[in-house]
């Protein structure tokens, strides 16, 4: 096992740090923007995702080469949803139309806390992971001084 293997641990689990790093930034400005019926662009806010993908790198090559090929995830970007925007009757609102009604961001709180603490886990789970591999290779290295 070479370095490179040894230490694709903590490579993958700091990309899965920054990712859900990610998830809970976005989560958070969903919420904060829930009420926002006029952007900058001129609608109501639109609820934003982050979009991940495995970061394989160059997976065929090292498995060729004998390395594992794993790289941990990688954010690829963060979109808008294109889920209907809801349309609430309030008459006196500045942005209400001629009917009476103002479009709402399509941010529902429900989903945007179970973001975050999903988000907030598996920020967690990375974070174990690291620690324990710290652990694991102060142990080694102690056994190591030890024995010589």
């Amino acid at each position: 096992m070479g370095l490179n293997n040894l230490f694709s641990a903590t490579s993958i689990s700091g990309s899965g740090l920054a990712a859900e790093r990610m998830r809970m930034e976005i989560a958070a400005n969903n919420i904060a923007n829930a009420n926002s019926t006029q952007t900058i662009d001129g609608g109501p806010y639109r609820r934003q995702q982050v979009v991940f993908a495995s970061a394989m790198g160059d997976a065929i090559k090292g498995s060729a080469a004998g390395d594992s090929g794993l790289g941990g995830v990688e954010i690829l970007g963060v979109v808008p949803d294109d889920s209907p925007l809801p349309r609430v009757f309030h008459p006196g609102h500045p942005h209400a139309d001629q009917d009476g009604y103002v479009q709402m961001p399509n941010v529902v709180m429900p989903h945007e806390m179970i973001d975050l603490m999903t988000a907030s886990r598996a920020y967690e789970a990375n974070l174990k992971s690291l620690q324990t591999f710290r652990q694991m290779a102060e142990q080694s290295l102690s056994l190591m001084r030890g024995s010589g």
